[in-house]
């Protein structure tokens, strides 16, 4: 079992990625690790770069998310952990992949349709062929397992199909050049939304901070989003299905469960027929029993960048090593000589 995965260093991270996404790298490794497998967990730097950033602004992105990754409880001596630009197999295993991708799988790409939007000649070469990246990301290291929240199926759908064609074309049966990965959907993907609008996905690219909770809070902060977040002036229903038109209402007793590991009938059990003004704090002292910890830890490491530059470069030095193999056969297949 080889498990990769990757993270973009843009924004705070914030509650919405600790539920659907740090909390299951946590378990990954400790199951990868108790199964003799490997989970390679890596800051997305090269990736940022298909859209417009601050480059200064992009090196303190991924030591502060390395920070709050091992803050969450990803551990170094168990999973490999490091940034793709330390790692120059990623855009040469790219290149070489380019030569299999087609313009028509990536011009079907929903995500390169929503971010380009009406302006596609305007957008960078980077942004369409970002997912050749994802795919070299990943079969890279011949990974078994990726795990994918909805909005990525896609491209792990496509990073198989460029690893079919690419053994098709220049790989045998007995001896194919890549691992086609399989997708890991956790069982409880929560779904964490804005706190000022419900149907919206909480994001770290809203321009208010009160839409969402930020690793880095404080107690009090969290407190006070909590207590302003929207919500109507109906006290909570006794059963889920009455939280069908109520998006707000959904979204804050999701996180309660998420946090409590309890479903939404267990939580509405204990808080059905109360307001938000019995609930609000409680779940304000859930967050900040859940995210205290993770926040001191987080504070502990994120301005000691020479400790986070160490964990990086072990990191890319056990990466280096994994992906080596598999780059090189790719080039060999392809009839290039590399040395």
């Amino acid at each position: 079992m080889r498990v990769v995965s990757g993270i973009q260093p843009t924004g705070k991270p914030h509650l919405g990625n600790y539920l659907g996404a740090i909390r299951n790298y946590v378990a990954l490794q400790d199951d990868a690790h108790a199964a003799g497998g490997e989970c390679l967990i890596f800051i997305a730097d090269l990736h940022a770069l298909s859209m417009a950033h601050d480059p200064a602004e992009l090196r303190s992105s991924t030591l502060e998310l390395v920070a709050t990754l091992v803050a969450c409880g990803l551990d170094p001596d168990k999973a490999i952990l490091f940034n793709q630009a330390q790692v120059p197999l990623h855009p040469e295993m790219q290149w070489l992949l380019n030569g299999t991708a087609r313009m028509g799988w990536l011009n079907r790409m929903t995500q390169w349709k929503d971010k380009a939007g009406k302006n596609r000649e305007g957008q960078s070469v980077a942004l369409f062929t970002y997912p050749v990246l994802q795919a070299a990301d990943v079969l890279l290291y011949q990974a078994t397992h990726v795990p994918v929240g909805e909005d990525q199926k896609q491209h792990l759908e496509l990073a198989r199909d460029i690893a079919q064609k690419f053994n098709n074309d220049f790989g045998t049966e007995d001896a194919p050049i890549f691992t086609l990965p399989d997708p890991i959907i956790p069982k409880e993907a929560a779904r964490i939304m804005s706190l000022r609008d419900g149907s919206a996905k909480m994001s770290k690219s809203d321009p208010s901070d009160m839409s969402r909770i930020n690793l880095s809070d404080d107690a009090d902060t969290m407190a006070q989003k909590v207590k302003k977040a929207k919500t109507d002036p109906e006290p909570l229903p006794s059963e889920e299905a009455g939280l069908a038109d109520r998006p707000e209402a959904k979204n804050l007793v999701g996180i309660y469960g998420a946090l409590a590991g309890q479903s939404a009938a267990e939580v509405l059990a204990q808080f059905g027929g109360q307001g938000f003004g019995a609930f609000k704090p409680a779940l304000a002292d859930l967050l900040v029993a859940k995210l205290g910890p993770i926040r001191d830890r987080f504070v502990e490491l994120k301005d000691d960048s020479e400790a986070l530059d160490a964990i990086l470069a072990r990191g890319a030095a056990k990466a280096r090593e994994r992906g080596k193999p598999t780059l090189d056969a790719a080039y060999r297949a392809l009839g290039l000589v590399r040395h």
